[in-house]
């Protein structure tokens, strides 16, 4: 039987330096075998789905603000792991401003290679998501959708993390990156931010579509860390 899945962080077995035009190639085809993103304009796609607080979320839950930020991530993803503290100041400085985040995992855990677990202690299960929550101390709602994937299959991440911004009618306004550099400290176009700030003073927003760069930064999360991007594919059972 084969089942479905989306896996985030996809390993990239070129190494960008010496084959960057390769590693491109495998880029670009992870990104037209995966889903659609949603398209600007279109409404927000309900969902129940459990989060680490025992709770079940749906967008109901959220209709109190006027603004929403929807962000895939999860825990294995050095990526995502280096945009956890930036996620949790934008809840800090923009809650006040009517502004709700709540962020979803899309992996199957099981989906997870073992050579990628070499950059993370913990997988993208259920539990682990528990652990790395609290660990880090998560002030939003993290939801998990690992299950079937059938959430971020709609929505259509093509990173982790990707963000989705909607508006008072649940609208989406921005899909894209946080900011422009992977490294904390680093980044000169707050994209995430410019489009918050934009919504709360009822101004258009300067960039609705940005996309995710394949080389990054240097360090434990450079080009050939294996913690790039989003494939749809199929597994045996």
């Amino acid at each position: 039987m084969m089942r479905t899945y989306l896996t985030i962080c996809l390993f990239f077995v070129a190494i960008f330096t010496s084959a960057p035009s390769s590693a491109l190639a495998g880029y670009a085809k992870a990104m037209e075998d995966g889903p659609p993103t949603l398209a600007i304009g279109s409404k927000a796609i309900d969902f129940s789905l459990p989060g680490v607080d025992g709770k079940t979320y749906t967008l109901k839950d959220f209709s109190s603000s006027p603004i929403l930020l929807i962000v895939f991530t999860c825990n294995h993803c050095p990526t995502a792991q280096a945009y956890e503290e930036r996620l949790k100041q934008l809840v800090v400085d923009y809650s006040g401003k009517g502004v709700a985040v709540v962020a979803i995992n899309p992996n199957d855990p099981l989906s997870v290679r073992l050579d990628e677990m070499g950059y993370t202690d913990l997988g993208d299960s259920f539990e682990d998501m528990k652990i790395r929550a609290k660990d880090q101390e998560f002030n939003f709602p993290y939801l998990y959708d690992g299950e079937t994937s059938e959430l971020s299959k709609k929505y259509g991440p093509q990173t982790t993390p990707h963000v989705f911004i909607f508006d008072k009618e649940r609208i989406l306004r921005y899909t894209g990156r946080i900011d422009d550099v992977e490294k904390p400290g680093g980044a000169k176009v707050h994209d995430t931010r410019a489009t918050l700030d934009a919504m709360i003073a009822g101004k258009p927003v300067p960039v609705e579509k940005t996309k995710h760069s394949v080389a990054l930064s240097s360090g434990p999360t450079s080009a050939t860390s294996p913690h790039r991007n989003l494939k749809a594919g199929t597994k045996k059972q």
